[in-house]
Parts: structure tokens; sequence; C-alpha cells
């Protein structure tokens, strides 16, 4: 069973119901945004949740938690758990410095340093993938397991994010689904290069992926009328106000860098924002190389940080199915193998 979550939403009830044998949760921005102060926090969550009820069962463990924020040239914030029932035999984990599988044992928690881990593949992306930003935590791990005989990696991803609600919506396809789609073409092309066999792979996490705003906006506005309004100084767009053309001129639309105020937030939690994935294209240039299951949950982002208020969306961003589990063709096979078979092996879920 495998998770792109957020520490602290961890699904426990998830996991007692289905009792999966081999679970799977990739973090992204592990501490959150104030992660100097917070980092404390993660150790603390983590012993919580591997002396939890629902992971008793669960007697390895394998936790790899990039915590070093002070090494700029390496953090990417990323954090990912794996856990293994007790009924689960015949499992091992690849060692990339040494080229081959060994047995899981025990639980083992990694932190700071990963670079040093023979157990995975840590890679932080280029600085000059997103110059806009000067210290980026964006970038990959990938761990690889053997479950009787077949083999797979799972790889826990975080791409770029949208800086400005402006630029987003200035062209189409956006500035920033480029960005996104050179750091994906990364991962894969590293992946799946010739330094080991290659396997079938997972790669869930956060993708940023994003609607493509500019036609999001006319879809949402096609009777408004827009207002520009510029900065004084540099004649740079500030905001974009739309207006209903009659109904007093009621604002429907306000788009500035970090504002996506729509008058009826709803419209994308309809039938799971179905009306909107015609308007979700970044991964349509991958089609050979990753598939998807489908999508039957509303926009994943960027829901309220407000416990009071889990269920909306901030104002900040158009919502959108950023958190995705993807997988090559061979994976996707087996998961519909297992599927088929009653008895999954590997069953992708979105928490």
């Amino acid at each position: 069973m495998i998770f792109p979550c957020r520490l602290g939403c961890y699904p426990a009830s998830t996991v007692q119901s289905h009792r999966p044998h081999f679970i799977a949760v990739h973090c992204q921005e592990v501490g959150g945004k104030n992660y100097e102060a917070s980092m404390s926090h993660v150790d603390c969550f983590v012993k919580e949740l591997l002396s939890s009820d629902a992971m008793k069962e669960y007697n390895r463990v394998r936790v790899y938690l990039d915590e070093n924020y002070k090494s700029q040239e390496h953090f990417t914030a990323l954090g990912s758990c794996y856990f293994l029932h007790e009924s689960l035999k015949n499992i091992q984990q690849f060692d990339f410095k040494a080229k081959k599988f060994k047995k899981v044992v025990g639980k083992e928690i990694y932190s700071d340093t990963l670079e040093s881990t023979p157990m995975l593949e840590k890679e932080k992306f280029p600085q000059d993938y997103f110059p806009e930003c000067k210290w980026s935590r964006k970038g990959f791990i990938r761990t690889r397991w053997a479950l009787a005989d077949c083999a797979f990696d799972l790889v826990n991803i975080h791409l770029f994010h949208d800086a400005s609600n402006i630029l987003a919506w200035e062209k189409s396809p956006s500035v920033y689904s480029g960005t996104r789609q050179k750091a994906l073409g990364f991962v894969l092309d590293r992946i799946t290069d010739q330094r080991f066999e290659k396997v079938p792979y997972f790669v869930f996490g956060d993708f940023n992926f994003r609607l493509d705003t500019r036609q999001v906006v006319e879809s949402l506005c096609s009777t408004a009328t827009m207002q520009t309004v510029r900065l004084g100084d540099t004649n740079e767009v500030d905001k974009l106000i739309f207006r209903e053309s009659e109904n007093d001129r009621k604002v429907v639309l306000q788009l500035e860098k970090k504002l996506f105020n729509y008058i009826n937030q709803d419209v994308f939690r309809e039938n799971n924002g179905t009306l909107f994935l015609q308007f979700d294209s970044e991964l349509s240039c991958f089609k050979e190389r990753l598939h998807e299951l489908e999508i039957s949950f509303p926009p994943s982002y960027p829901y309220s940080e407000d416990s009071s208020q889990g269920k909306q969306y901030m104002n900040t961003r158009c919502p959108a199915w950023c958190d995705r589990v993807l997988m090559s063709a061979t994976a996707k096979d087996l998961v519909l193998k297992s599927l088929a078979d009653h008895h999954p092996v590997v069953y992708p879920r979105f928490m």
C-alpha cells in the first residue's frame, strides 16, 4: 500500500481496516516550512508512529528522513518510510553500493546525512533548474525492494511549485510546467540508466502538477470582463480582476501572485473535480513512460492548514492534483495482476 502524504496525517484507520503487508509512506517538506524550529517534532512523530497500536504487527521498518537542513547542497526535506508486516516473508532491500539485495531485519531509522546510506539513492535537482528560488529543497529518493521474485523501485519525489499565479496565467502551458517536465525527465533518466538492472518503478509524492491556469480561468470566467491592475513603479501586472458583465458586476475571480480567489470553490469538489481533469495535462508528455490509475478524488491541493477547515481549499492557488502515484508500464501490470488475483502486492492509495 502506497501513501504520498504529509507528516501528521498518517492514515492509521486505513492500515487497521486493510491490514496491508507492505506500507510505503512518502513525505515531502519534512519539518514543514519552518524546519529549523520544527524538525525536532519529526522525530517525535516517528517514535509515536512506531509505537502505535496500528503498527504493532509491523516488525521490520526502514525510515529515511532528510533532516540536515544545514547542508544547502544536499537538503531535500524528503522522508521515506517503509513498514513490513510480520507475516511477510522473503523481503529484501537493494544495496546500491554493493549492488546486491540484503535481507531486511529489525527497525532502523536514518536521518541527517543520507548521502552515506547505501540502501538508497538521493539527489537534489541542480540549482539552475529553478533559478527563481535561491535555495530549493526539491529532489528525489529511490529505494529498491524484492518481494519474493518481484523487484521494484519506490521513488519519493518533490517537483517545483508555481511561484506566481500571474506568471502561470500568462502562458499556456505555463513556464513552470516546463520546469517540472525537465526535472521529472531527469528523475526518469536516472532511475532507468545503465548503472543498475531495470525493474518496475513507482514514483509517488508531490509532483506539483497544476491545472493549466490560463485554460481554467477562461473556463471559469468565460462571460466575465477582466480588469488589469499594474504596479506603478514597474508597470508589471499586480492583479487580475474578473467581473460578471451583469449582476452588479460582481467579482468572480481575483488573481494575484499568491491569490486565487474564486467565488465558488465547490466546483472543484463536485463529482471529484472531474470537470477540471481536461486541464490536467502536465503528464501527457510522459505517457509512454508513466502510467496512472483512474483519479477518483478531488484536487489534493491546496487544502486549508486550519484543522477546523480541513475540507476547504485555501485561496492561494488554483486547486490541482499535485499529489500523485505514477508507475511504469511494468509496474502497472503488477498492480492489475495483483488486483485480478484478489491479493494485492502493491495497491496505490492516496491519502
